[in-house]
């Protein structure tokens, strides 16, 4: 498997693209590398993929009702799929509640 830092390399466009156009496209490619030949993911692998690779982010957020709602979805039993925007939503969402997002906020910045 090739690493995704040079998978995005490979990718002409972002050679000199912005911090924002290179974090979605890894994010991008994170998928893509887990998901099924036709773009899916299944709801096990989409948790499994939370739980690997956004882990910072989900720490600590098991007691809120939010988060419960998002992976009792995940666990429910389905042949339902995760497509790429779901997929995309679900990281939003799970962003958004994340206590690292306000340690984020609250990074100095330097000139």
């Amino acid at each position: 498997s090739i690493p995704i830092a040079k998978q995005l390399a490979s990718i002409k466009a972002l050679g000199k693209g912005s911090d924002l156009e290179k974090a979605f496209a890894t994010a991008a490619l994170v998928y893509n590398n887990a998901a099924d030949p036709g773009g899916k993911l299944s709801k096990a692998e989409t948790k499994n993929l939370l739980q690997t690779q956004f882990g910072a982010f989900i720490q600590g957020q098991e007691n809120k009702p939010k988060y419960q709602e998002i992976i009792s979805a995940l666990d429910e039993e389905s042949e339902n799929k995760i497509d790429f925007e779901d997929f995309m939503i679900l990281l939003v969402s799970l962003t958004l509640m994340s206590d690292l997002l306000q340690e984020i906020k609250n990074v100095k910045r330097t000139k």
